[in-house]
């Protein structure tokens, strides 16, 4: 989902009125993907790998299952015995190999990579995300710490809220639960500006109870959305 111009001026409208009422700073991220997950995939396919040609084994596996596999261990110095073991090695082997190639492939399916993907493991991603915008957009030094970020990854379907320092001890969590939350229900809406909208609102109105004008009022970051 991308938001066109139109949408991007709305979301900067609602920061600027938002931080008209406050000292407060307000600045936000829609990120398409937060992290590929590859390595969520590749520990799928190994488990897979490792456990589904199990299920053969009672069966009773053997190395005629699969003609021509591991016919490169004929030797006229092993025994029968050895033979065979070594053929059922070899199928084995390039079963498990098949495996783990096929789950690997199914998993990168976008859908899949996120239904396979633990939701705690999507969410400090995606927290780690929104710190790294945090502080590259410079929220963190703003001049009382009154930066807040708010960071939507689409694809990973996480919602961040951060507030700096000099918010975070006095604005009680449950407002940027709330945001959390409508933001969310936009998104997933695919009424993504609108869901910008209502969460600055929320959030410019608890700064402007705790953090109201100051006589000097700079704009220190700049009144817009950011995709990336």
């Amino acid at each position: 989902m991308r938001l066109t111009s139109s949408e991007h001026a709305r979301v900067a409208g609602a920061i600027a009125k938002a931080e008209s009422g406050t000292s407060g700073e307000i600045f936000c991220v829609l990120a398409g993907q937060v992290s590929s997950y590859r390595d969520i995939t590749l520990a799928w396919a190994a488990a897979a790998a490792l456990l589904l040609p199990l299920v053969l084994i009672p069966f009773g596996f053997e190395s005629a299952w699969f003609p021509g596999l591991g016919a490169g261990w004929e030797a006229g110095h092993l025994s029968a015995l050895n033979l065979n073991l070594g053929r059922a090695l070899g199928a084995y082997a390039v079963v498990q190999a098949a495996v783990f190639v096929a789950v690997y492939i199914l998993l990168r399916i976008p859908v899949l990579t996120r239904l396979t993907t633990p939701r705690g493991v999507r969410r400090d991603r995606t927290r780690q995300a929104a710190m790294h915008q945090f502080l590259a957009h410079g929220l963190h030094v703003t001049e009382h710490r009154t930066g807040v970020l708010i960071f939507a990854a689409m694809a990973d379907r996480q919602v961040e809220v951060i507030a700096d320092q000099g918010i975070h001890s006095r604005v009680d969590q449950a407002v940027w639960a709330e945001a959390v939350q409508v933001l969310t229900e936009g998104l997933r809406d695919r009424r993504a500006a609108e869901g910008f909208e209502q969460a600055i609102a929320l959030a410019g109105s608890v700064l402007a109870e705790h953090f109201p004008p100051r006589p000097r009022n700079p704009n220190e970051v700049p009144d817009r959305l950011v995709e990336i």
